[in-house]
């Protein structure tokens, strides 16, 4: 699983298409896999009472289970619901990207992902970072940030400073309203400007930020080894499908 890659990849997929995206779409593609389900794989507390997944790693990525949410098929037929119900292409299709950028990138760690679901349960991965969600949220940080994962997450941040320019209030009006005029235009109708402003940097801000405040808890506050060998952290017992 990754931990800010889903923030920022948007921002590389738009920057890359330009108005042929809806920039809102896909963002919401991007989280939509886990957006229902992260909760269950870590685990809340109500009242004293664990509320978590018995087998966090099926429930998140196989069958049965929500590893479904993962499959290319499944971002087709909600983007196939969207365009339906919305009457709008470039939703669909911005929402279809969003998810593949997810199921795509989550298939890098160590259990992969059912893209092919329901032709088959099998998943698919390249294994680079280790797969540590069924020891809860915080081990699972400090692993994945010790290891390869944190780097991927890198590469779309220092991919974003370097196209600073689309974050600047030109670039917001020329390209991102320009694509999805009827979004931008109802928000318009409660929202200044600012806030629309702020409300398209957020993902990234929150992406970024979190990137780095993780990166503090798990090597100056803690001492997590860092590990950049496929598959690691050696020093976790990553979950392998």
């Amino acid at each position: 699983m990754s931990w800010a890659a889903h923030d920022l990849e948007p921002y590389a997929i738009q920057r890359h298409f330009g108005v042929k995206v809806a920039f809102v779409p896909l963002v919401i593609g991007s989280y939509s896999p886990d957006i229902l389900s992260k909760w269950f794989v870590y685990g809340i507390n109500v009242l004293g009472a664990e509320i978590r997944a018995d087998d966090p790693v099926q429930f998140h990525r196989g069958w049965p289970g929500v590893g479904f949410t993962h499959s290319l098929g499944y971002g087709m037929l909600i983007a196939g619901l969207i365009w339906l119900i919305f009457g709008s292409r470039i939703w669909a299709w911005s929402f279809l990207l969003g998810h593949w950028a997810h199921a795509l990138t989550d298939a890098g760690d160590t259990i992969g992902t059912m893209l092919f679901f329901p032709f088959t349960t099998e998943t698919f991965g390249l294994g680079a970072w280790a797969y540590a969600g069924q020891y809860g949220r915080l081990v699972d940080a400090g692993a994945y940030f010790s290891g390869l994962g944190f780097v991927w997450d890198g590469v779309f941040l220092v991919y974003g400073l370097l196209s600073w320019r689309m974050f600047k209030r030109e670039y917001f009006h020329e390209v991102i309203v320009k694509a999805d005029p009827r979004f931008w235009g109802w928000m318009g109708r409660w929202l200044p400007e600012t806030a629309l402003l702020a409300l398209y940097r957020a993902s990234f801000f929150y992406g970024a930020t979190r990137w780095i405040a993780w990166i503090i808890w798990a090597h100056v506050v803690h001492d997590f080894p860092l590990d950049l060998s496929w598959g690691g952290p050696g020093w976790i017992d990553a979950a392998y499908d």
